[in-house]
């Protein structure tokens, strides 16, 4: 079963919306197959709901981020997931220093379209910060489908958790 995770920094906004079009998406494309797709946050804290802001703008695009709780990478064995996309360059490099043996399995999100910029956070924004964040999620992953189910499809195997160790990010920002 291929497994998808995607990166931001607080779990709060950005990747939460992501998981939700993610799975959309996926469903969309080929229902038959089973996905794993879940967030993170490099500096997310305790289990702390999606922003409500995203949560209403997600709501409008007729998605539900009410059972979001945001987790820390630091609680995930992230060599069990196949992709890992990250929002942000510094996302992504940390994760590759920090764990060298899934570096080949890190990208930006915005390379799946065949570009690398930093997806802005909302954080501080209005109501439309929000709501234009959420469409250039929604393009990003519509165009770049493709190559998210062939990246994910096509890495090698990942390698099964050892629940009991739990993969460590010492410095994630």
């Amino acid at each position: 079963m291929p497994s998808i995770l995607i990166i931001c920094t607080a779990n709060q906004c950005r990747s939460p919306v992501a998981e939700a079009l993610l799975r959309r998406q996926l469903a969309e494309h080929d229902s038959a197959t089973p996905w794993i797709v879940e967030s993170a946050g490099t500096w997310a804290v305790g289990a702390r709901p999606a922003h409500a802001q995203m949560g209403k703008v997600a709501e409008e695009a007729g998605l539900d981020l009410s059972r979001h709780r945001a987790r820390n990478v630091e609680e995930l064995a992230l060599n069990t997931y196949d992709l890992i996309l990250t929002m942000e360059q510094n996302h992504k490099e940390a994760l590759q220093v920090e764990f060298p043996q899934i570096s080949g399995r890190v990208y930006q999100l915005t390379e799946m379209v065949g570009m690398k910029y930093d997806i802005a956070d909302p954080i501080g924004g209005g109501l439309d910060d929000f709501r234009r964040t959420l469409q250039e999620l929604k393009r990003l992953i519509a165009f770049g489908l493709p190559r998210i189910i062939t990246l994910a499809a096509t890495q090698p195997p990942a390698i099964p958790s050892d629940s009991s160790k739990p993969s460590t990010v010492h410095s994630l920002s």
